[in-house]
């Protein structure tokens, strides 16, 4: 059976893709972590209002296939552009970065949820009896620890994001899967062009789970004797 991979000759648009990918990876990995932070305060709020519209925004993008959002912001924003800005043009990118960050903070938001739960609430009592505000205490305090406790599986949660901005292909943005998808379409060869992006995939996310294995292993040890 010969096997040719032409796709390699084409790397200059796949290294285009590649940015495309890499830049709505950190874009959504930032951005949707800063957006969880605001997420998880609101879903510690004293005020009942405000934890109950927290908990929906979460429960809601949880419960949604994320190929859904992607076709759902794709679909709506340029007619909400043209509507109130009468703004048009290709939006693809925008949206797709829009959609990773909202999508992403409501799982990154439950992650440090999971972390702040694994805090001692002796020392919550004693910051509130220091004269603490609630602010405070979750900058300071229950922040700063939830993140160290949950820091391994939001990488985790980071590595799956990357994985997934592959599905901006059903909107057409050429990212990487979508540019190799294109190139194997254009050269007649799209089985060995998927199973080449494929592999690429593998390898960069073999490689990110086994750091990310590794700093498990240092910020809980005993895990790995389990």
């Amino acid at each position: 059976m010969y096997f040719d991979i032409s796709i390699l000759k084409a790397y200059p648009l796949l290294i285009s893709g590649a940015i495309i990918t890499l830049s709505i990876t950190a874009i959504g990995v930032v951005c949707g972590f800063l957006l969880s932070t605001i997420l998880l305060a609101a879903s510690l709020s004293r005020f009942k209002s405000i934890r109950l519209l927290a908990r929906l925004y979460i429960d809601t993008f949880r419960s949604i296939p994320l190929v859904m959002v992607i076709l759902g912001f794709y679909l709506v924003m340029p007619k909400a552009l043209y509507y109130f800005f009468n703004i048009t043009g290709d939006i693809r990118y925008q949206a797709a970065i829009i959609t990773f960050v909202i999508f992403e903070a409501a799982y990154y938001a439950e992650i440090l949820r999971s972390g702040i739960n694994a805090i001692s609430k002796n020392q919550i009592q004693a910051a509130k009896a220091l004269g603490f505000t609630f602010l405070q205490i979750f900058r300071l305090i229950l922040l700063p620890q939830a993140i160290r406790n949950s820091f391994p599986v939001l990488l985790t949660q980071s590595i799956i994001l990357f994985q997934d901005v592959s599905l901006v292909y059903v909107i057409g943005l050429p990212d990487f899967f979508g540019m190799a998808v294109k190139i194997g379409a254009r050269d007649g060869e799209i089985v060995e062009s998927i199973i080449f992006a494929s592999l690429v995939y593998l390898v960069v996310c073999f490689i990110l789970q086994r750091f990310v294995n590794h700093l498990e292993k240092l910020y809980h040890p005993k895990a790995g004797h389990a």
